[in-house]
Formats: C-alpha cells, structure tokens, sequence
C-alpha cells in the first residue's frame, strides 16, 4: 500500500514520546512492505535541521518538511476565545502546510492517509478534496481529556476558567473531527474504548506503542542502589506537574528515612525552577545523549503522573529495559499490567513513598518486576507484529473504500 503520514512534529530525532512512537510506526510499516511518505511540521517546540535526517530513513519515507509558527499571541489567543474554535489545533493550520498538501496530493495517490495526532486533522477538508485515499487518525491520546484533568487539578480560578475554555473547544472539535474519519487508531485500549463512545465510527483498532526487543541489551549494566530516575519532556503540562507534586509530597519523607538516596531527572525543556534547584541528592541533568544507556544506570523508575491520556513511551521503553516501576493508574494506561507483577501503582503521596521503601529495600522484587516487565513488553508490544495487524485494518479499509 502506499501510505501518506502527516505528522505534528518530525519523527526523527527520537527524542520525546511522540517522535519515538511516529517513527516505531512508520519503519514498521516500510519493513511490512509498504511505501511511506512523511510530510512533517517543523515548529519552534520541535526544530529539526533536515540535514540531520538518516539518509537511509529521508531516502525511505523522501520526508519533507514546512515551519509552523506555534507561537502563544494575546490576539490569537483572544480570536480563538470568542469564536469557540480550538486554539490548540488552528495554531497547526496555515496557509503553507495546506499548500504542501495540496502539491504532494497533486503529484502521487494514496491508499492510506494517517494523520498523527489531532492536530493534523485540521486539513481534513483539503485532504477530502485532493485525495480519494482512506483518512485514518492515529490518536497518541484523547486530546480533550488532557486538559479536562489539567483544568481540575488547576487552583488558580481564572487560569481554571481558561483552561476549561481549551478543554471545552478542543472537546467540540476531538468528537466531531471522529465522525468524520475512515478509520481511527487508539495507541491504547482504554482509548479504544472512550474513542468508540465518542464517536460513531465502527473502524476503530488498538495499536500500541511497539519495541523491536532484538535490537536492544537485555543485559544492562549493574545500576547505582538506591537510585531513582524520571525521564519525560517538561514542557508537557502533566510531566512538569508530576515532578512539583513528587519534589512537594514525596521527597521529604524518603530523605528522612533513606538519607543517601538519589534522584535524577532526565528530559528536555527542563523549566528554570529545576535548573535553578539546589537540593542535596536531586539531580537535574537535562536532555541526555542516549535514554537507553541513561535507564541503564539507575535502579527504579518513578512517573507519578495525575493527567494525561495515552501510553507513556518511557514506562513502555523502561520496562523493556527490565526495570522497577512505581507509577499511577494514569501513568500506567494502556499497558496491559498486573499491579505487583509487571509494575507497582501508587495513588497517593503515602502509598508512593511506601513503594519507594519497598524496591529500595528489596533488590529480590527489583529484578523480579523487571523481569516481568520485560517479558509482558515482548509478549505485547513486538512491533513486527503489530505491523501485521494494522496491515490486516488498512486492507480492510481500503476495500471499504473503494467499495
């Protein structure tokens, strides 16, 4: 089949949760056979030179590339208030982007149109008029859910009020943008599920985040005891909320009785009130080279996560890695875990200090959870058989089609 993705932000570098799970799929999808072109948005939240692009993965997708500015303005913030349209996905539309679509429409056809993200389906009508392919949209998450908890875990009244004005106008375009599509992909079953009562579509399939276990260490290096780590991008609302709620509520009660333990804090757009921190045994190290290598250094993940929808790549990539994970039921969506077995859940301040106290303690357990972890990942996130279902889903669809 030949397939056209559009996506959000460039699949390569694989630096954060997005790009990785866009370029697990579209490799996936060339080793299946298929023939893939990549349109991607290149935008100040994810700059990308494409003269960094691999020449195998440009010669293989003829990836291309158009700036979007995504910048926050008072005026466009103020336009999109009180037209009641999603100031989260009109950002994502301009004049170019469409004109680019319409250049690579006009010169080749497509069985298959995939759209990353929602905020590549606001060029549905331009996509409707240039193509007869089937337009399938890969949902990461449910956009609107995001910010439905973000807006009730906010305490500040008039920064509620805003952010239930988002949640509401993205909630409006999310469901109606569903009913129009040919076929939608949840990256979760959870998802699946809340997309299926969302919307009208009987095309829906579960596809999750996938791994080639074969092309990664099983045997890591022996990590530093008693070490804590978290990975994510911080300019993600959820993950910059988790880390304030674990350094508030969590972290007072572990140094008091584990004085010597470590805690280290990966990702990108770390914020200046983490930069600026100065506290004895957190360790703030920013972007790093290599997530793999980072992982294999310490002994237990942490991601106490409170909002958000989707899979967490990291928690997937994590336990590849065989490591120990203490998360939320939140943290742990989409990954089909057995509390105790795969993973630890915490629900509160208590029960994830508990946690902490119970790996760093128990190295038994450690390996015993990695373990489990790793086997689960390989059981269900294989990303060659993943590629053959969803081959299976686009068949099915095409014939729909063109029926």
């Amino acid at each position: 089949m030949k397939i056209l993705v559009l996506c959000n932000k460039s699949p390569w570098p694989k630096r954060e949760g997005g790009p990785i799970a866009m370029y697990a799929m579209i490799s996936g999808l060339i080793q299946a056979g298929h023939s893939v072109k990549v349109l991607a948005a290149n935008t100040i939240k994810y700059t990308v030179d494409p003269e960094t692009i691999p020449a195998d993965f440009k010669e293989k997708t003829h990836i291309e590339f158009v700036d979007i500015d995504l910048s926050i303005t008072v005026p466009g913030a103020l336009f999109n208030f009180f037209s009641g349209k999603s100031y989260h996905v009109t950002r994502f539309h301009t004049k170019t982007f469409a004109n680019k679509i319409t250049d690579v429409l006009r010169r080749d056809t497509y069985d298959i149109i995939q759209l990353e993200t929602l905020q590549m389906a606001t060029y549905l009508d331009i996509l409707r008029r240039y193509s007869k392919a089937a337009v399938v949209l890969r949902a990461h998450n449910i956009e609107h859910k995001i910010w439905q908890r973000i807006a009730e875990n906010c305490t500040n009244p008039f920064k509620r009020f805003y952010l239930n004005h988002l949640y509401h106008s993205l909630r409006r375009f999310e469901i109606g943008i569903l009913n129009k599509m040919d076929g939608i992909i949840a990256i979760t079953p959870v998802d699946a599920r809340n997309l299926d009562r969302l919307s009208h579509s009987t095309n829906i399939i579960s596809i999750p985040f996938g791994i080639n276990l074969e092309s990664l260490d099983e045997n890591p290096v022996q990590p530093q005891e008693a070490s804590l780590f978290h990975i994510g991008t911080m300019n993600w609302y959820p993950n910059e909320e988790s880390i304030k709620w674990l350094l508030a509520e969590v972290w007072p009660a572990v140094t008091r009785k584990l004085p010597a333990i470590e805690l280290h804090l990966a990702g990108r757009y770390m914020p200046d009130w983490l930069l600026k921190l100065k506290v004895p045994h957190i360790n703030v190290d920013g972007e790093v080279p290599d997530v793999w290598e980072y992982m294999q250094k310490y002994s237990i993940m942490v991601v106490p996560l409170f909002s958000g929808s989707g899979i967490r790549i990291k928690i997937v990539e994590a336990m590849a890695a065989g490591k120990a994970i203490i998360t939320t039921a939140i943290g742990a969506e989409g990954i089909n875990y057995e509390n105790g077995v795969h993973l630890l859940i915490a629900k509160d301040a208590k029960s994830f200090t508990d946690a902490i106290f119970k790996l760093c303690n128990d190295k038994t357990l450690r390996d015993t959870l990695g373990k489990n972890a790793r086997l689960l990942i390989a059981k269900e996130h294989d990303n060659n058989k993943l590629m053959l279902k969803l081959t299976a889903f686009y068949t099915e669809l095409v014939k729909k089609k063109q029926a």
